[in-house]
């Protein structure tokens, strides 16, 4: 009797060689409702009352209809422009995408091409890696640098001067060390290689303060991209809402790659509800600051090894075994994320910053955990 031949030898359509090599990007994502969730550094409390008000009173032709956006880039604008820009920016400048995750794999499937580098730090944001990967890109990883992940300049600059990659992504504050990059620097890189597209990944900057866009000039540094989304501030990650902000040209190419109607309507009503009531995010904003004052001082009383730096969630190194911690507190209703076997993180959990309730509550299960 013939054995069963495996997928790969059969005869079925084979794709790209690229995409048969590769390993897809997955995070454990189900399960999560009605519980602390401490682990994809998410808003802990939902969005803006307006949100909700707007999201209910959607008509049905809203939902009968492909979605329009007429007046959400200005939206964006203007509430960018509010925060008195040293250029102000213009609706050319603004890419809308179903999530900054897809507004990523849009900026890969433009400018990543095989045989072109990739150049980013490590550990990072886990999904520039497969998106380099698909187009066939080689990658350059460049490690933090020391126990307190300072951000390797020198190495990244050197290696922009060496090898002109096709792209520099940052995450900035970097997701999950905290590190962040002055706007300075950013604009150094920049300038330091024309003919590499630098993208600033911005989710964090709300809880850093330190934004490259307001210093940033698009004309003197058109290879310069900022990703923003509505997810970790206004608390839309449910309804996936990301921009990119960056040279009209630039945006352009960009956008040429997305589908027509790639952002749903109820997202797109949520994001004007969201951007009409910027104080309740600032107000969010303020409360996770607090929370992290809060909890910082009690891992320093406890001689809890830990770094946090910027940024909504901070990395520990608990004396228990970092799985055992983990179902720990699980089985008590509060999630985090293990870090353990991750470069330069082994033995590390990463657990986001709620508002102070939610940040005691963590504490009292993280002692009853034995973490200490």
């Amino acid at each position: 009797m013939k054995s069963r031949q495996s997928f790969s030898d059969s005869h079925s359509p084979k794709p790209r060689p690229e995409i048969e090599r590769m390993l897809p990007y997955s995070a454990p994502l189900e399960g999560r409702r009605d519980l602390l969730r401490l682990d994809f550094n998410e808003n802990t409390i939902g969005p803006s009352p307006k949100v909700l008000h707007a999201i209910r009173n959607i008509s049905s032709s809203q939902i009968s209809i492909y979605p329009e956006y007429n007046g959400l880039k200005e939206a964006i604008v203007n509430n960018l422009n509010s925060s008195k820009l040293a250029n102000p920016i213009n609706s050319t400048h603004i890419g809308l995408f179903n999530g900054v995750d897809a507004a990523i794999h849009a900026i890969f499937h433009a400018y990543g091409d095989r045989q072109t580098k990739l150049v980013t730090t490590i550990p990072t944001f886990g999904y520039y890696h497969p998106c380099a990967s698909m187009q066939g890109m080689d990658i350059i990883q460049i490690a933090y640098e020391g126990e307190n992940f300072k951000f390797p300049f020198n190495r990244i600059y050197e290696s922009l001067v060496e090898h002109k990659p096709k792209l520099l992504v940052i995450c900035n504050p970097n997701n999950p060390t905290g590190t962040k990059l002055s706007a300075l620097k950013i604009i150094d890189l920049a300038k330091a290689s024309p003919e590499t597209l630098v993208v600033i990944d911005e989710l964090y900057e709300a809880f850093l303060g330190d934004s490259v866009l307001p210093t940033m000039d698009l004309e003197a540094t058109p290879n310069l991209v900022i990703l923003r989304s509505l997810s970790k501030t206004a608390g839309l990650a449910g309804l996936r809402f990301g921009f990119a902000i960056g040279h009209a040209e630039i945006i352009n190419r960009i956008c040429r790659v997305t589908g027509p109607y790639d952002i749903n309507s109820f997202a797109v009503t949520a994001a004007f509800a969201a951007l009409s009531d910027q104080q309740y995010i600032n107000d969010y904003v303020k409360e996770v600051l607090k929370a992290r004052e809060w909890i910082k001082k009690r891992l320093v009383n406890n001689n809890v090894r830990h770094h946090m730096e910027s940024g909504n969630y901070f990395l520990l190194w608990p004396q228990s075994k970092p799985e055992d911690v983990e179902q720990s507190l699980k089985a008590q209703n509060i999630l985090i994320r293990n870090m353990n076997g991750k470069k330069l993180l082994n033995g590390a959990l990463r657990v986001s910053i709620g508002i102070p309730s939610q940040m005691k509550r963590f504490w009292e299960g993280y002692l009853k955990s034995k973490g200490t």
